[in-house]
């Protein structure tokens, strides 16, 4: 019967590590400049600043329009805000009133 036997190389001893070695490089590569990574902190910090401010207009807007819309419930309706309303829409005005336009 036949053996085969090998003998050990220094290449050989140095495939895994080599291989290991560029797996960590890529991943190291990417997390320093990658879409996500720590070059791109900044950028993603101003555009989270911004969505921030805009979520904040947009809350102050509907807490806003909440607050016309009670005034149209359980029987509080404002008579000039109805008023208002109508007056805008239709595009009458009252004789007394002078009417500017833009």
């Amino acid at each position: 019967m036949r053996t085969k036997q090998h003998r050990n190389t220094k290449m050989g001893r140095l495939i895994v590590p080599a291989i290991t070695i560029s797996f960590l490089a890529y991943f190291a590569v990417h997390a320093q400049s990658g879409r996500f990574g720590l070059e791109s902190k900044s950028v993603l910090t101003q555009e989270l600043a911004a969505a921030e401010e805009r979520y904040a207009k947009l809350v102050e807007e509907r807490e806003g329009l909440e607050r016309r819309v009670q005034l149209l419930h359980d029987g509080t309706l404002e008579r000039d805000m109805i008023d208002e309303r109508a007056r805008r829409l239709l595009g009458f005005t009252a004789p007394d009133e002078i009417t500017i336009l833009r």
